[in-house]
């Protein structure tokens, strides 16, 4: 009789061994391991007529069409905005004022996802009724109305209203802008400011309140730009750019910031006669109240010096805006550098400003510094500006009369220029960087240069170079906007 032995019995003694050597939470991991839980469910699929004909996403504000489709509101309006007329599906003639909201299926819509909410769905909010063309109008016209009562509560109210509907939606901007937002805002704003006394207006804050919602409106016509640009509606943007609070100082700068950058010689006219705003453009740029609001105000001064046939300028120079710009370039961002070089490239056309750039300090280094790694339109001004500098800055028998190309060697002008020429520019800028070099190769070597690790960059023959130079000629370079009917634009 055969005696049964257990199945232990019969493993060899090494196994035996190995399985009592194993740690015992080496064990537990891999048991937890081989009972690893099980897959997260998948999302619930969407029910077909949730989804969107066009975009083929689940619909958050669905709107039926005359032809029985429904759409969601903003494919089916991008749809018309490109240009097409007819249905997506039935091709059936379509307008933007035929679709009607479909509160049947949003209400289904929103259901379906708070049953799903422990699938991770989130519930689609209840979309607002969009301004009519109807709305719209009636809403404008009722702005330049109180101010013609003298109503600046309701006037402020109003244009409230206006601004918070064009900032809920772009559908809702693009109807107020269609229905006359810009002139109606404008006008109202002209009317109160000769119906009521400044100061009562400032109370109210209608004023800023219309400034406000203007910016939504941009670009003005010409219409909306007179009536900002008329003596007595510039007194009042200039006032509250100058005693208003941070917000209402930036919207100021803003507008007057649009109307400068328009180019109307009439508006340009009105604005370089308007009391206190080179003033309070200086103010912005030597107390910031924010970065929008210091570009506008350059912007506005470069575009006031190049229209005023240096009465903005002189002006400007008075106030101590070359300081300003100096210090400002030192550490500024690549739009600020673009436009604040600008303005001081239009200054130095001037005896004054060039007397004011050269006793700073760190006029010729900022320069020099931003002639490259900023931006093209920023080496173009700064080769400009440097060109102006050094080019009337006296040079006979082998002494340096001036300061401005002594400063310029020092901080490694002469190798910048090389370096420049040597990766490629074009035009005016091309022309003033070679006529740099020849106004600094004669003191070059009476002046010790820095920055020499700059010629590492250089790969072709220096000899090119001065054949470069050699072939361009001495003539005076024309002024970089004598080819232009008008100063370059700079972006806002």
């Amino acid at each position: 009789m055969v005696t049964p032995v257990s199945r232990s019995r019969h493993r060899p003694r090494a196994v035996r061994v190995a399985v009592a050597e194993i740690p015992l939470s080496t064990r537990r991991t891999t048991r937890q391991q081989q009972t690893a839980p099980a897959p997260a469910a998948a999302e619930p699929a969407v029910p077909g007529h949730f989804l969107c004909p066009i975009s083929l996403d689940m619909m958050r504000d669905p709107v039926t069409a005359p032809t029985g489709i429904t759409y969601d509101r903003a494919s089916v309006e991008g749809w018309l905005d490109r240009g097409h007329s007819t249905c997506p599906v039935t091709g059936r003639p379509l307008r933007a004022e035929d679709l009607i909201p479909n509160h049947a299926t949003r209400r289904m819509i929103q259901e379906w996802c708070v049953a799903n909410r422990a699938l991770g769905v989130e519930r689609v909010p209840t979309p607002r009724v969009p301004v009519s063309a109807a709305d719209a109008a009636e809403l404008l016209a009722a702005v330049p109305a109180a101010a013609r009562r003298g109503d600046g509560s309701a006037c402020r109210q109003l244009a409230a209203r206006a601004r918070a509907l064009g900032k809920e939606s772009e559908r809702n901007r693009r109807c107020l802008a269609a229905a006359g937002a810009a002139r109606a805002l404008s006008s109202a704003f002209g009317q109160h400011v000769d119906r009521l006394a400044l100061t009562a207006l400032t109370a109210t804050g209608a004023l800023e309140e219309i400034l406000a919602a203007l910016v939504l409106f941009f670009p003005l016509d010409e219409e909306s730009r007179r009536h900002i640009a008329s003596p007595a509606s510039l007194d009042a943007t200039v006032s509250i750019m100058s005693r208003g609070d941070a917000t209402a100082r930036a919207t100021a700068a803003v507008v007057l910031r649009e109307i400068a950058s328009s180019c109307d010689a009439e508006c340009l006219d009105a604005m370089c006669e308007a009391d206190g705003i080179h003033e309070a453009l200086v103010k912005l740029l030597e107390k910031p109240v924010s970065p929008p609001a210091t570009k506008a105000a350059l912007v506005t001064a470069y575009y006031l010096v190049q229209h005023a046939d240096h009465r903005a300028a002189s002006r400007l120079l008075e106030l101590g805006i070359v300081r300003l710009l100096v210090e400002l370039l030192v550490d500024a961002d690549k739009g600020t550098t673009e436009k604040a070089l600008a303005v001081l490239d239009s200054l130095l056309l001037t005896e004054e400003g060039r007397g004011d750039a050269c006793a700073h300090a760190l006029a010729v280094p900022v320069l020099v510094k931003k002639m490259q790694h900023v931006s093209d339109m920023a080496t173009e001004f700064a080769v400009s500006a440097l060109w102006r500098l050094c080019k009337n800055d006296g040079f006979s028998g082998g002494e340096i009369e001036g300061t401005c190309k002594a400063e310029a060697l020092q901080v490694g002008a002469f190798q910048k220029l090389l370096l420049l020429l040597q990766v490629g520019c074009m035009g005016v800028t091309k022309e003033r960087a070679s006529e740099l070099l020849r106004l600094l190769n004669g003191p070059r070597s009476g002046v010790e240069c820095i920055e020499s690790v700059d010629f590492k960059g250089l790969k072709r023959p220096f000899l090119f170079i001065l054949n470069l130079l050699g072939a361009s000629g001495t003539e005076e370079m024309p002024c970089p906007f004598g080819r232009l009917l008008c100063p370059p634009k700079l972006q806002s």
